[in-house]
């Protein structure tokens, strides 16, 4: 690296900034203006000092993109599904970016049809996001959406499968989820708003009709709130479901009656969540009411759907947590979490011969997969862990046998899962918690001390990170790094206390559940504190943020994407997208008691004179979930108060928002800039 390479400075315009008696001054809120040429002046100098800086490590960055992109199988597709008469295809072509949607009649032999190549739909636009398709009941036409700035506000069109033209229907600046009724005419879509990007209202489009005259059928007024639509599995019924972090409330309509009135199910009571699923004269409902925490499912006829009606099917339990159903004619298929673990129930109607799936792994997920017909007594499901490539599997919940439909390939001829060791191991927290870490290296490494580790976590949103497998991660791997995941409390790993355990006025239990899990590794010789690195993203970010201002010496490096880390700033602007939707998972800052929690911690107004590690931030421009400014402002204010000289990069991505680069293999160019920040702070090259 060159001496002589001087990173930017940011100018500084004081603004003082007062809220319930309190006063803060924030130097660099001037960037909080994506039209400032000022602001985007900024942002290419500082991603000119990175490149600078990081120029010898180009032709690294190019290695590691190649060689983690030839253990990709180029022409890859999914598994098919059988639904209303076709079958329906996911597939990749060498060489090329991005999806092709296809579909067969009746015959996997049958003629292919292609419904969408998003790489002519894609050519032209540095970002392309295909949103939800919607095949008609008749399956002659198919709505499908598009983003071609990456900010999540789309575009809406209908096309004709049997002519593949585009019909004249478009409605614009959408959230791109749409369904349709069962009259092969009328569809249902969510818009937001234009400012928060909140989703708030229901339509009904007609087709044929400008979207001018499209039929508002439902807003969301209380701005906590998100609204979407969508069909049963019966598609007997359209639903709206209005949810915030606590509680939902739904709102039915037969789908042959489009014109019909949207009955509610049952009305929103705070802190009651449920969910619902159709079947024959039934509902079913997921609910944590009546303190069911963990969750428990409850049955109710078509025609009484309110809370008085519901009885009981599988009850609550303290210890297992009761994340979703699927149901068939013979079965009601159970996904629950214990201990930390997915695990797969399968429930006969009949009442008798109940079982679990079998997994032996310590580090597995499993999960359903695409289940659109009632009367199989198919199940598909997906299975991986952290030495073991994702595989869809066919299981016969009759005669239990199973049928593997595919297994990710790794290609390059190198990878051998008998090489990897994964183990899950409990560090204990301060107040004596014991949180699981998920861990996976290469079976010849050593525990002394000396092994490079990337410690990963999320540990927000009730958002559980269940171990999987990455192709990407052998570049780490195959290079000496251990990779741990801490699942700490914020998420919902281990049941719903975990995540009410790690939220609001108990936030801070995430930051040091995450600093202890590192201490626990280093005291248990995984690694230490010259190779020991972090990373997360978005609120992830947060937790990045957090964790190099309260325990900096613990770490070599910390990678942090879209970082939310000026949380009192942008929780106090109701006109930031997302920002009102969360008060029940952060606090509302109005209030004394969580805006002095929230300043307490917030990264951005807790940076200190100390040293700080060795650091690589990342943003998109366009990002509309943590704006481009809070990571800007970050880097800008740790510059001129850290006490050391270790690296700070800022990377804008100018083109791209919340999810990064857009394209297939895109995605790997930023994976590599990050590999090799790490892998050039610990002097590897192999």
């Amino acid at each position: 690296m060159s001496e002589n390479i001087l990173p930017p400075v940011a100018k500084i315009i004081p603004k003082t900034l007062e809220n319930l008696g309190h006063s803060r001054t924030d130097n660099y809120f001037w960037m909080n203006d994506r039209e400032n040429p000022e602001v985007i002046d900024y942002l290419n100098k500082e991603n000119e000092y990175y490149h600078k800086m990081t120029a010898h490590t180009k032709d690294f960055q190019k290695e590691l993109f190649e060689e983690m992109k030839s253990r990709i199988k180029e022409d890859d597709e999914s598994v098919p599904y059988l639904y209303n008469g076709y079958y329906y295809i996911t597939r990749f072509e060498k060489g090329k970016d991005y999806p092709i949607y296809s579909r067969k009649k009746e015959s996997l032999t049958a003629k292919e049809e292609i419904m969408f190549d998003c790489n002519d739909m894609a050519k032209g636009q540095s970002y392309f996001q295909l949103g939800g398709l919607s095949v008609s009941p008749d399956n002659k036409l198919a709505i499908f959406s598009f983003d071609t700035v990456g900010r999540r506000i789309y575009t809406i069109q209908v096309k004709s499968l049997e002519t593949n033209e585009i019909l004249e229907d478009k409605i614009e600046k959408v959230t791109g989820s749409a369904v349709w009724a069962n009259d092969n005419k009328t569809m249902f879509y969510s818009s937001q708003d234009e400012v928060t990007l909140r989703s708030d209202k229901i339509f009904k489009h007609k087709l044929g009709s400008e979207q001018a005259d499209d039929v508002l059928v439902y807003f969301e007024k209380d701005d906590t709130y998100n609204v979407e639509i969508a069909k049963s599995k019966s598609r007997k019924y359209l639903a709206i479901e209005s949810g915030s972090t606590l509680t939902t409330e739904y709102r039915i309509l037969n789908a042959d009656n489009p014109d019909g009135k949207f009955e509610i199910f049952q009305k929103r009571i705070r802190g009651v969540e449920y969910s619902i699923n159709h079947y024959e004269d039934s509902f079913y409902i997921m609910t944590n009411a009546d303190d069911a925490e963990n969750f428990k499912l409850m049955k109710t006829l078509e025609t009484t759907t309110t809370k008085e009606n519901w009885k009981e099917v599988i009850a609550h339990r303290e210890d297992v947590l009761l994340e979703d159903i699927e149901i068939f004619a013979n079965y009601l298929v159970v996904e629950e979490r214990s201990n930390g673990l997915n695990k797969i129930r399968i429930m006969p109607w009949s009442g008798e011969g109940e079982y679990y799936l079998p997994f032996e792994s310590e580090t597995y997920t499993a999960y359903t997969s695409t289940n659109v017909d009632f009367e199989t007594e198919i199940l598909r499901y997906g299975y991986q862990s952290m030495t073991t490539p994702s595989s869809v599997i066919d299981f016969n919940m009759r005669t239990k046998e199973k049928e593997i439909k595919k297994e990710q390939q790794v290609l390059g001829g190198k990878f051998d899962k008998n090489n990897y060791t994964e183990e899950r191991v409990w560090a204990t927290a301060k107040d004596g918690i014991k949180i699981p870490i998920s861990l996976v290296y290469r079976k010849e490494v050593k525990k002394d001390g000396k092994n490079p580790l990337l410690q990963y976590a999320y540990g927000s949103y009730g958002h559980s990170m269940d171990a999987t497998f990455s192709s990407t991660r052998l570049s780490l791997l195959d290079r000496g790094f251990i990779y741990a995941i801490a699942h700490i409390r914020g998420g919902e790993d281990l049941g719903r206390q975990w995540y009410e355990d790690g939220k609001l006025l108990k936030k801070k239990n995430t930051f040091t559940d995450f600093i202890d899990c590192s201490k626990f590794l280093i005291e248990q010789k995984y690694t230490s504190p010259t190779h020991l690195y972090a990373e997360g993203g978005s609120a992830g970010g947060l937790l990045m943020g957090v964790v190099v201002n309260m325990a900096p010496e613990l770490y070599n490096g910390i990678i942090a994407q879209v970082a939310f880390v000026d949380v009192i700033t942008t929780m106090l602007d109701d006109s930031i997208p997302l920002t009102t939707g969360e008060y029940d998972e952060w606090g509302n800052p109005n209030k004394k008691k969580y805006y002095n929690y929230m300043l307490s911690y917030s990264p951005y107004d807790n940076i200190k004179q100390q040293n700080y590690p060795n650091m690589y931030v990342s943003t998109g421009l366009h990002d509309s979930q943590v704006q481009y400014w809070e990571p800007a402002k970050w880097v800008a204010k740790l510059r001129t108060i850290k006490t050391n000289d270790t690296v700070l990069y800022l990377d804008t991505n100018m083109e791209a928002g919340h999810g990064g680069a857009s394209g297939r293999f895109e995605a790997l160019k930023e994976l590599a800039k990050e590999f090799s920040f790490l892998l050039d702070l610990e002097k590897i090259k192999k």
